[in-house]
């Protein structure tokens, strides 16, 4: 189950079809970013944790208001965060 367009405009409160393609490519770059935070290779593993979908969509609204000057390093200890309970400790 990935995020869809729409509910991912709602949760940014975005009304307009301008920057659809960018939010969709968001979408693709937080699930990527919240995977490899969760070293997995596996989105359907991604969605199964319970703040997954919530970490994809603050990591992509993130993106999207930061797109300018984004602070990854602000972003990835959020997510890391929202995901802790979940993140597999092997290297």
């Amino acid at each position: 189950m990935t995020i869809s367009l729409e509910d991912m405009k709602n949760y940014l409160r975005v009304d307009f079809d301008d920057d659809d393609e960018l939010i969709v490519h968001l979408i693709s770059s937080a699930e990527k970013i919240c995977m490899d935070i969760l070293r997995t290779s596996r989105i359907s593993k991604l969605y199964r944790y319970s703040n997954g979908k919530t970490a994809v969509m603050y990591a992509a609204a993130y993106l999207y208001e930061h797109r300018e000057k984004a602070e990854h390093d602000e972003l990835i200890l959020t997510i890391r965060a929202l995901l802790s309970a979940d993140r597999k400790d092997d290297f």
